[in-house]
Order: C-alpha cells, then structure tokens, then sequence
C-alpha cells in the first residue's frame, strides 16, 4: 500500500484503498460507504421478510473498514436491542486483536509474515477511521487459526441435507462460519459461548465477502483437505 501510495504522488496516480491513514480518509470514507450497502441489503431484506434481526454479527476483518462499516450501521439501525458482535482475523495478520490486548484505546500494527490463506484479511494496520468504531462495539476480538476458514469453506459448501443451500465461499469470506461451528461445538470453548449468549435462540448474521478468487485452491482446500 505505501509502495503504490509513493508510485501515485510520483505520477499523479490516484490511490484506491480501503485502508485511511492521516491525510487520506476521504476515498477510503466512500469506499467504507459502499460497503455498508451489504448491511443495508441484510437488514432490509430480514425487516421485508419478518425474519428475526440478528442477535450477534460475526465480521472478518483485515483493515478493519468492511467490519466497521457493518457494525456501525447495525449499531445505529438497533439501538434499543445492539447485536453482540464479533471480530475475527488470521492469527498472521491480527492487528484489531492486538490492539484490543493493548487496551490503550489506540490503533496498533503487526509486523513480520502474514502468510495466511486468508489472503484478504493479510493486512497489519487497522483503518484509522474504523478502528474507534470496532473499538467501542466490539463483543469480542478473535484471532483464529487458518483452519477455521477451511473448515467454514466446507460447511458452506456442503452443509447437513436438509438444512442451508450450499454456496461457494473463499478463505477469507468463510472464516465466519468456520467460528461459529468451533464455537458452538468445540466443548474447550463452551465458556465463551456461554459468555457471548450464543445458544439455541441466537440469530447470527455472517456475510461471505469471498468467492473462489483462486479455484485451484478452492479445490484443494474444499475437496483434498488443505488447511493452511
């Protein structure tokens, strides 16, 4: 990002990113926007249906602006009723989760390797605009092991007959849904689910915001057992 964030002032390039950083907030602003379109279309269409609003979100994050995005207009939109929400990024590549440890109320980068097949959410500093909001309505910080997104591509894919439709879900979209089955099945984390009301009666909203970007390895992942 800063290697092209140099080529664009070099050559009067402009920069689209969804990262914001001292000095450039406004695209990364508008880009934030765009994805709150997503929680819109969520919340309408539960709303439209009569379908129960979620109880708790579940939100990827790299940066931290697509789950910033979402989490504030929920925040806004259920005042009266606000969803536990939850973040979770690679263990490679925590930088929300490392900066809610630190607990000073500020931003703060990972460095070193972020080599994670959560390609997407290999990101090492948080969004200067979204942080202050995941910071102050976040349920839970999670840095989840790239095994979970494995094991959420396959559930997506294929689910229990009978139940959901399967669906075609890339590393860094199906992270979610790998979460949630640990947590509600893995007896180790009883307790924080426990903690995080998530039982019987949750309603849980998860957006994949990934396809196979690479089939190759969307195959070897889904169909030879490839975790990491």
């Amino acid at each position: 990002v800063r290697l092209a964030h140099r080529m664009a002032q070099t050559k009067g390039w402009v920069l689209l990113q969804d990262t914001a950083w001292t000095g450039y907030e406004e695209i990364p602003t508008w880009i934030m926007q765009g994805y709150m379109t997503l929680a819109v279309e969520a919340y309408d269409q539960l709303a439209e249906t009569n379908s129960p609003l979620p109880t708790h979100l579940i939100l990827q994050a790299g940066v931290g602006s697509f789950a910033g995005s979402v989490m504030g207009y929920f925040v806004e939109k259920m005042q009266e009723s606000i969803p536990n929400i939850i973040v979770v990024e690679p263990h490679q590549a925590n930088c929300l989760y490392q900066s809610a440890v630190m607990n000073d109320g500020q931003p703060h980068c990972v460095t070193g390797d972020m080599a994670t097949i959560m390609a997407g959410l290999a990101c090492g500093e948080p969004n200067i605009i979204s942080w202050p909001i995941i910071r102050d309505n976040t349920s839970c910080f999670i840095s989840a092991d790239d095994c979970l997104a494995a094991k959420g591509m396959r559930i997506s894919a294929a689910p229990r007959p009978g139940t959901d439709t399967p669906f075609i879900s890339g590393e860094s979209g199906a992270i979610g849904v790998g979460l949630l089955y640990e947590l509600m099945n893995n007896m180790h984390y009883q307790d924080l689910a426990n903690r995080l009301q998530l039982d019987a009666n949750a309603h849980v909203l998860l957006i994949s915001t990934e396809g196979d970007t690479s089939p190759d390895i969307y195959e070897d992942i889904v169909w030879n057992g490839r975790s990491a």
